[in-house]
């Protein structure tokens, strides 16, 4: 089995790299986040420019084309320096030219896809509940009820990622109350998000600053019937492969956080001077980066097991979530070694360290807890169900 990427791909990766060093160098980044409740559009912008919002749409739709593995070269790329602010190009991504290419109809594909991937159009996303959390289904309470040419929702969701300034937010809506199991008679909606009774609530929260998570709240919404994606009553079962993608890409995330991680820790300790000495000359310093290198190596292997996987279409729910596991779980302990290496200057937002760990932090809890992962991938071994 070979990993290897493609040369297209590997090129794909140095024209990344330039362009991040050239457009959105980590100073930017920094001084993105600090502007906590500003959307960057200056960034969404230059993604844009770079046709990036194109990349995993097929070229009859506007696209640049590329599967998964090319998605995971561009957010790995992408991460090393900007972190959770990647989710700027991520979110729209996998919520909207993801989605819409995978079950949209050909009208919707037609009308939206090219949108997207001029970035003309931003998406978000609305799963989570206030009350239910990863337990995604059996706590849902928005409802969806049929009108006249359409449906009229109503509830709140949670933890949705740049609502405040999207286009339409991929919705999950309970349309069946009577359905005899949970992950049926749910409907998805593209839900327009200026529409009259739908109002939006940023979240202040520890890391992924300036992109914005939001609560949405909907009171008597009415989304025509050409704004259904796929089959009513039948969302969960086209949900599967995308839940995939989506933690394939977060883990793509975490590899880039890694990336940023050892490429600063090494910097420093070739500098920095303590004691007389260069403190990449201590042992218990080296043992530090020597550790964060082998767990990059670790995700690195994972991460693409599961990409490849998904890109030959095949099985890949357990690899998906064992790289959401494994990766965030290394991003966040490296970027705390991170802090320790750099020592005050760690901690300190004039540096990146402790803003790969707090968006690195966010990548273990969400969009599935990495409890709940293990619990999946324990049951995928032929363990009963657990709770």
């Amino acid at each position: 089995m070979d990993f290897q990427l493609t040369e297209e791909q590997q090129d794909l990766a140095k024209l990344v790299h330039d362009w991040v060093e050239r457009e959105a160098p980590k100073e930017w980044a920094r001084e993105l986040e600090k502007a906590e409740h500003d959307y960057p559009f200056a960034l969404w912008d230059k993604l844009a420019d770079a046709g990036f919002h194109g990349i995993g749409i097929p070229e009859e739709y506007g696209g640049q084309g590329g599967d998964i593995l090319t998605q995971m070269t561009l957010a790995r790329g992408l991460a090393r320096s900007l972190a959770g602010l990647t989710w700027i190009w991520g979110i729209t991504s996998f919520a909207g030219g993801k989605s819409i290419g995978l079950y949209g109809s050909e009208e919707q594909k037609r009308r939206f896809l090219p949108e997207i991937a001029a970035g003309r159009s931003r998406w978000s996303i609305g799963f989570t509940e206030p009350s239910g959390g990863t337990d995604l289904l059996g706590m849902m309470r928005t409802t969806a009820v049929r009108g006249d040419g359409g449906w009229i929702l109503n509830g709140q969701k949670t933890w949705c990622s740049a609502a405040h300034v999207a286009d339409y937010i991929l919705l999950l809506a309970l349309t069946d109350k009577d359905a005899p199991k949970r992950h049926q008679g749910v409907t998805l909606f593209a839900v327009p998000a200026k529409s009259e009774g739908v109002t939006i609530r940023e979240i202040p929260k520890l890391g992924m600053r300036a992109m914005g998570s939001c609560d949405v709240y909907l009171d008597d919404v009415f989304v025509p019937d050409d704004l259904v994606l796929g089959e009513p009553n039948r969302a969960w079962y086209m949900l599967l492969p995308t839940l995939n993608n989506e933690r394939i890409m977060l883990s793509s995330f975490c590899l880039g956080i890694l990336d940023g991680v050892l490429e600063d820790a090494l910097a420093y300790m070739q500098v920095r001077e303590a004691f007389g000495h260069k403190i990449g000359e201590f042992q218990a310093l080296q043992h530090h980066v020597a550790n964060i290198a082998m767990w990059r190596a670790q995700t690195e292997l994972v991460v693409q097991k599961a990409a490849w996987l998904q890109s030959q279409g095949l099985p890949c729910g357990q690899e998906a979530n064992m790289a959401k596991v494994i990766a965030s779980e290394h991003a966040v302990n490296a970027a705390d070694l991170g802090i320790q290496i750099l020592g005050g200057m760690g901690y300190s937002a004039e540096t990146d360290m402790q803003r790969y760990w707090r968006d690195a932090r966010l990548f273990r809890i969400g969009p599935i807890t990495n409890e709940m992962a293990r619990n999946t991938i324990a049951e995928g071994l032929g363990l009963p169900r657990s709770f």
